[in-house]
């Protein structure tokens, strides 16, 4: 079968170690990554659904590697976690101890999202292993760093650093050409996550979503968030719900990225932090993807796996 613009590819990106890219990176199309020798491999992330997560371990055994006894979590959405169950039981899952915790809450939710979807058996594996801000692996005689920036996409996210190899996977702290999305987490959060990201000064950038690229899509997602803030301060002050805000916004350089109505659900974000209410307490579900699908023409968004 000849391959399509819509198939998988690997990105070598160092020795060892490399992106498995899922175009074109919309709704339930992740990015994962994997390292190692012919002796040991670890992986960052899985995929949506059974058959996507086995082509990811056919892209493992393809690049002469064992398969992982290790997989990295670098949140708990089904579509970087639903797929831990095609290398079960050989690896164990490393996260952050909230990532275990809402992985658990939400079971099997893009089931009830997304119930059209052939997502095969999906058995919901969290973390066994988790931590709280640092923890560092060694895997193949490659330093592994995985740093929890505080609330930001979710409030158990991950970033994987490999500090020699100039490589960071960041989870969905960045979506490439893709709007962000923060219901779960926090906006306040995610500016503070970019500014950790920065620190790390690793010149390959391996997004939750969307071709790999470089530290200045830090800038591009900044911009976009702090535009977010400004939109959602005015709304706010005028007593506009976020649906009413988000139809008002002129997207202007951000109108080409992916799930542009993603902007309605950061309004509520937005919102709630301006409320008060704590970096990442739990919004109304219902009321962030009812508004969703009303700026996505009044059709639910759809899943891309």
């Amino acid at each position: 079968m000849s391959a399509t613009s819509t198939d998988p590819y690997v990105v070598t990106l160092a020795p060892q170690v490399h992106a498995f890219v899922q175009p074109d990176g919309g709704w339930c199309l992740n990015n994962a990554g994997f390292l190692g020798d012919a002796e040991e491999s670890l992986l960052v992330d899985t995929a949506a659904t059974e058959r996507r997560a086995r082509l990811l371990r056919e892209a493992v055994l393809a690049e002469g590697l064992p398969l992982p006894r290790t997989i990295v979590s670098t949140h708990h959405h089904g579509d970087h976690t639903y797929g831990n169950g095609v290398f079960s039981p050989e690896a164990r899952i490393v996260g952050h101890e909230n990532c275990r915790s809402e992985q658990l809450a939400a079971g099997h939710q893009l089931h009830l999202l997304w119930p059209q979807t052939d997502f095969g058996r999906v058995d919901i594996l969290p973390p066994s292993l988790t931590y709280s801000e640092r923890l560092t692996l060694y895997v193949a005689g490659i330093e592994v760093r995985v740093l929890h920036p505080g609330a930001a996409h979710t409030t158990g996210d991950s970033i994987v650093h490999l500090p020699e190899q100039g490589v960071v996977f960041t989870g969905d702290l960045v979506f490439h050409g893709g709007t962000p999305f923060l219901p779960m987490g926090s906006l306040a959060g995610s500016l503070r996550a970019l500014d950790l990201l920065r620190s790390l000064d690793a010149p390959t950038v391996v997004p939750g979503h969307g071709r790999v690229t470089d530290p200045s899509a830090y800038d591009t997602t900044e911009r976009y968030l702090r535009w977010v803030a400004e939109l959602a301060a005015e709304g706010y002050a005028k007593g506009a719900t976020p649906l009413e805000t988000a139809r008002r916004a002129e997207l202007g350089e951000f109108a080409a990225w992916r799930e542009s109505e993603r902007l309605v659900a950061n309004l509520h974000r937005a919102y709630a932090e301006l409320e008060g209410l704590p970096e990442g307490s739990p919004l109304d579900p219902v009321a962030v993807f009812g508004d969703m699908a009303a700026m996505n023409g009044g059709v639910p968004v759809s899943c891309h796996a």
